[in-house]
C-alpha cells in the first residue's frame, strides 16, 4: 500500500515530467506571436499540482501503455485546464486577481492576450492526441480527442459554467450542486483518468471501473474544494478565498455545512477506492489518490 509521502514523491515526479513535456510542446517562434506563447507558457507551467496530468499517467501505467504518450495526453489535460483557468480568471467571469499565489494571466499580461493564450492552449490539447506521437493508432487518436471535447464542451465543464454562473444567487438543490460539479470540475477529471485506460487498451469492464473512479474522484475533489474555500487561508490556497460565498454560489458547504460536506467527499473518496479492487496493488497510487483529495490544504 502507497503512504501519504510515497504519493507526495510519485506527484513531484510527475509534475516534474508533465512540466517538461508541456515546456517542449510550447517552444519559442520568431514574431509577434511570440508575447502569445509567453502567455500560454505563464499560464500553463505555473505550479499546480498537476492532478489531472498524473490521473493519465498512473492509469496508463497500469495497462503498461507506453510513458512518452502518457506524458503527452498529461501535458494535454493540463493545457486544456489552464485554459479554463484563464477564463475563469477574467473579470467577466469570477475576476480574481490571484492564481497559485501570482498575478492571473489577465494581470500579467492583458484581457486580450490571456483570452487568446486560453483559446491557444485549447487547441493546443487537440492537436496533441491527434498526433501519432501521442499513439500510433488513428482509432485511438480519434477516442481521446472524443472524450475530451465530451468532457470539456457543453456537456461537460463549460456547461457546468454556465449552471454555475446562472445559478449565483439563488439556492440549488443538492442534486442541481450535484449535476453542475459534476459537470464543471469532475468531467475534467474523469476524463483525465478514462484517457490513461483509453491510451493502454483497457478492456469494456476496466474502463468501466476507472470511468467509476474518476466520477467519484472528481465529486470528492469538488466537495473539498468548498470545504477548503470555506476554511483555508488566501495564502494557502495560492487564490482569493472565500469568493463562493461573495458570490452567493450553491456549494456543498452551503448544503451540508462543514462537518456533512467533509464525510461526504470521505464517503466519495471510498467509492471511488472501491472501483478499484480488480486491479490489486497496481492501482495503490490511485487510492492514495482519492484519500489524498480530501485531506489536502490547497
Amino acid at each position: 500500500m502507497k503512504t501519504s509521502q510515497d504519493l507526495t514523491a510519485s506527484l513531484k515526479r510527475a509534475a516534474t515530467a508533465i512540466e517538461a513535456t508541456i515546456a517542449a510542446l510550447l517552444p519559442d517562434v520568431t514574431g509577434d506571436e511570440q508575447i502569445l506563447i509567453d502567455a500560454m507558457r505563464y499560464a500553463s507551467l505555473n505550479g499546480g499540482k498537476r492532478l489531472r496530468g498524473y490521473l493519465a499517467t498512473e492509469v496508463a501505467s497500469i495497462f503498461h501503455a507506453e510513458s512518452r504518450g502518457a506524458l503527452r495526453v498529461a501535458a494535454s489535460v493540463e493545457m486544456l485546464h489552464a485554459y479554463s483557468l484563464v477564463h475563469d480568471d477574467l473579470p467577466s467571469m469570477d475576476d480574481d486577481d490571484l492564481r497559485r499565489g501570482q498575478p492571473s494571466t489577465h494581470r500579467k499580461f492583458d484581457e486580450a492576450i490571456a483570452i487568446l493564450a486560453g483559446d491557444a492552449l485549447q487547441t493546443k490539447a487537440f492537436e496533441i492526441l491527434a498526433s501519432a506521437e501521442t499513439h500510433p493508432d488513428p482509432a485511438i487518436q480519434v477516442r481521446l480527442v472524443a472524450a475530451l471535447a465530451e468532457a470539456s464542451g457543453a456537456a461537460g465543464m463549460v456547461g457546468g459554467q454556465v449552471v454555475d454562473i446562472r445559478g449565483e444567487g439563488r439556492n440549488l438543490p443538492i442534486d442541481q450542486v450535484r449535476r453542475l460539479h459534476a459537470m464543471k470540475t469532475g468531467a475534467l477529471i474523469r476524463y483525465a483518468a478514462v484517457s490513461g485506460a483509453i491510451l493502454g487498451g483497457a478492456d469494456s469492464r476496466e474502463r468501466a471501473m476507472i470511468d467509476a473512479y474518476g466520477r467519484d474522484l472528481g465529486t470528492a475533489f469538488q466537495v473539498a474544494d468548498d470545504v477548503l474555500d470555506s476554511t483555508a487561508t488566501e495564502a494557502e490556497l495560492g487564490k482569493t478565498a472565500g469568493k463562493d460565498a461573495a458570490s452567493g454560489k450553491s456549494t456543498y458547504v452551503a448544503l451540508l455545512g462543514i462537518e456533512g460536506a467533509k464525510a461526504e467527499a470521505a464517503r466519495l473518496a471510498e467509492s471511488a477506492v472501491a472501483s478499484l479492487s480488480i486491479f490489486g496493488e497496481r492501482a495503490d497510487a490511485l487510492r492514495a489518490l482519492a484519500r489524498y483529495v480530501v485531506e489536502r490544504r490547497n
